[in-house]
């Protein structure tokens, strides 16, 4: 193809310019050369390989995970006039075998195969008898045994640089730290390959967290302000999913639940409306978001504490694909540590995977203690850095104060050395509080020293002391025995005033204080209301009648640059981004009528 990746940008995608690394990626691709690139969601990482594998004689293999993932960048690109394909355990025989006659005839310029599929001898025999431009595997962090999403299949994509020499491979991932890339790399047989970072930060992304204490009517003021905005709700358990999604449909919101126990068909169905309809919430175990290419989700919400800052800045960065202000909002609390650092010990995976579980938990825990700036410390987690502090925080909006907690701790150490370690945080602040309960009574614990020694402070501070103790690992609670307190060998440097501690005071304001304006339609006055409208009327009409999401004709942006600018033509209308040709072709009459109608 006698073109250039500009041009394609601009006449098939409609974009202008490319952002980032982008251009030296793809020219990378060009020259036959592997890489790694490691770009944040909305970062536009499938133009990377989209672009060079058309401009390559032969079609694109893209490796990806996810069924959905596939469905949905396939249509996208049939939207733009890419003929693209996709080969997976959804297809019927006719199906595949109709894929597979295109793709021996020379028709496709990209095909999305599953890594299973492509480990089998059947569909590596079919791949070598055609030209192949380019091997693409997304979501490659999927490959490290240390990274957060490990699939044993991904472990044979070493092999295809040996079986396709001299076809450039293209790792892609959105998240991982130096241990996962230098593991991705190996694992992945890439010869000598560019690395490519983009900056971590998600600048549009506002970061908040409380400490759980009644976590469904928290959820609920943070959804107020939010009402009809499409969000994500995060959560550990399948039944939590449910009852969750239940309750905000009670409160008048439009949630599904979605986690992998449910019918097939019905989590087929919960994610189609999810990505076609707006103003609809999911409310989700980790099973969904993997490849999510929704842009106007404007949340992501944890009901319960992710595993590790990996699964984190994963999960958040699905909000705000389209670059307008979103919100990433956690409560969390002390049982929260407790089921996840059970479940670690539970498993039987070998005991150096474990370690590096408990880091990565750890490390989490302790960004969620944070005083100041959260966005510093997660970006610094990644190896990148932020000059100064981002303003886009709750650390930042609402400065937390720290207190001396020293004489606290110990009191509290103290407490559950002469209970006898046998006790969990709720009894432990009654004694300190000095209530008479009939548990504190049984077990003769009113005639100790340390009875009522703590009635100076509040049992929401001694809660929020405890659970400070066990995230810097002064404390440790045993989750064999039912959350009960135990000393660390770190304790006693503590006990004897070796080690001062500052403990964070727990903010008592509601998240929705942390908030900018709600994307794209904050920017509409009050006298474009009638166009904005018409023109996301038009949008949902022309997705119904295609049977795609709304995104997939066109992104709230490009409605937007519509709005602004009101072209009149079909040159016009080529000047506004995510405009290409095709789509001109195909829906450009539509829009430019409704506007010439205001």
């Amino acid at each position: 193809m006698n073109t250039s990746p500009q041009t394609i940008l601009k006449d098939v995608f409609g974009y202008r310019n490319f952002r980032g690394e982008q251009q030296a990626i793809i020219e990378s691709a060009l020259d036959g050369r592997d890489s790694l690139v490691i770009m944040p969601t909305g970062g536009g990482k499938s133009l990377c390989y989209q672009i060079p594998a058309m401009l390559r004689e032969g079609t694109g293999l893209v490796i990806s995970p996810l069924i959905a993932l596939m469905q949905d960048q396939v249509t996208a690109l049939n939207e733009v006039g890419i003929a693209a394909e996709f080969l997976n355990s959804s297809q019927s025989f006719d199906e595949m075998r109709s894929v597979t006659a295109r793709l021996k005839r020379g028709e496709l310029q990209l095909l999305y195969i599953a890594p299973e599929r492509l480990a089998t001898e059947h569909t590596r025999a079919l791949l070598r008898e055609i030209p192949i431009s380019l091997i693409a595997i997304d979501e490659a962090h999927c490959v490290s045994q240390w990274g957060h999403d490990f699939r044993h299949d991904y472990l044979s994509l070493g092999e295809l640089g040996a079986l396709f020499p001299g076809v450039p491979r293209m790792a892609v991932t959105a998240t991982a730290t130096d241990r996962t890339r230098d593991e991705i790399v190996a694992r992945l047989e890439l010869n000598e390959p560019g690395i490519f970072i983009a900056p971590f930060d998600r600048e549009n992304i506002s970061y908040s967290v409380q400490v759980k204490t009644d976590a469904k009517r928290q959820l609920l003021k943070f959804l107020q302000a939010r009402r009809g905005e499409a969000g994500i709700i995060y959560c550990l358990s399948r039944k939590k999913t449910e009852s969750v999604a239940a309750q905000l449909c009670e409160q008048g919101f439009e949630a599904l639940p979605y986690h992998a126990g449910l019918d097939s068909d019905v989590r087929r169905e919960n994610q189609r409306r999810f990505l076609a309809e707006d103003g609809l919430i999911i409310v989700a175990t980790i099973a969904f978001g993997m490849g999510i290419d929704k842009p106007n989700v404007r949340f992501v919400a944890h009901f319960d504490l992710p595993k590790s800052m990996e699964s984190y800045y994963q999960e958040t960065g699905r909000a705000g694909r389209d670059g307008e202000p979103a919100a990433a909002w956690m409560v969390y609390g002390l049982q929260d540590v407790v089921r996840l650092r059970q479940m670690l010990d539970e498993s039987q995976a070998a005991e150096d995977y474990k370690r590096y579980e408990r880091y990565k938990l750890d490390a989490l825990l302790g960004w969620c203690e944070v005083t100041g700036c959260r966005r510093r410390p997660l970006l610094a987690y990644f190896g990148d850095s932020l000059a100064e502090d981002c303003g886009n925080c709750d650390g930042c909006l609402v400065p937390v104060k720290t207190w001396d907690g020293t004489e606290a701790a110990q009191k509290l150490l103290s407490a559950i050395y002469r209970t006898g370690q046998r006790f969990g945080a709720a009894h432990i602040v009654d004694v300190l509080l000095g209530k008479a309960t009939d548990k504190i009574g049984q077990h003769g614990h009113d005639q100790l020293s340390v009875f009522g020694i703590g009635q100076d402070m509040a049992s929401a501070t001694w809660r929020s002391a405890t659970r400070q103790l066990v995230v810097a690992g002064h404390l440790r609670a045993d989750a064999e025995r039912y959350g009960a307190l135990v000393l660390t060998d770190t304790s006693r440097g503590v006990l004897r005033g070796e080690t001062p501690l500052q403990f964070r005071e727990d903010p008592k304001l509601p998240a929705a204080t942390v908030r900018r304006s709600s994307g794209v339609r904050a920017a509409v006055v009050t006298e474009d209301e009638g166009l904005w409208e018409a023109l996301r009327d038009c949008r949902q009409m022309l997705a119904k009648e295609h049977e795609v999401p709304a995104y997939v004709i066109f992104h709230d942006k490009t409605l937007q640059e519509m709005l602004q600018y009101r072209p009149k033509t079909a040159a016009e209308m080529l000047d506004i981004s995510g405009v290409g040709q095709t789509k001109l072709d195909r829906y450009g009459d539509r829009f430019l009528e409704i506007i010439r109608q205001q």
